[in-house]
């Protein structure tokens, strides 16, 4: 067994859109590029319907409850629960009602991970109002105007 000592750039907190992300693992950890960013959503949030250009999404549930719809197909996850999203194939999800929800996603190649990162404000950009601009920041993701290595195909979640 081999353990992996802890990143520089690991536990970075940011600020994407009204979500937290939180980098557990940067795909500079490794050579295989894998990255594992856990997402701290609000009741209700949700991503815009959009397609992985890079590799496949795989989402795995914390806390909470969330809904999605992969490829056209509808199905809820809760705690403890895991959902891949295969490369190229359109999906959406959404935080079910309760406290909001928790998980980690889990990507290759770092294109994801980078994202978040060029997209995000850190979370010491000034409490509530660092948290306003981080919306404003992450909106141009959730409206499809940003080049990103994920396409926006459609709207989220209702």
């Amino acid at each position: 067994m081999t353990v992996q000592k802890e990143a520089e750039d690991a536990g970075q907190n940011l600020w994407f859109g009204e979500n937290l992300m939180i980098i557990r693992v940067p795909a500079s950890a490794g050579s295989d590029g894998i990255s594992i960013v856990e997402c701290r959503m609000p009741r209700g949030g949700s991503t815009p319907l959009h397609v992985e250009l890079s590799g496949d999404d795989i989402i795995h549930v914390l806390e909470g409850a969330m809904r999605f719809r992969v490829d056209g197909e509808h199905f809820s996850a809760h705690s403890g629960q895991t959902v891949v999203s295969p490369k190229g194939l359109p999906h959406v999800f959404r935080v079910e009602p309760g406290e909001g929800s928790i998980c980690l996603i889990v990507t290759q190649g770092g294109e994801f991970e980078r994202m978040i990162r060029e997209m995000s404000l850190p979370t010491s950009a000034g409490g509530q109002h660092g948290a306003a601009r981080a919306t404003e920041a992450g909106e141009s993701f959730f409206d499809g105007s940003a080049p990103t290595p994920i396409q926006v195909v459609g709207a989220p979640l209702l």
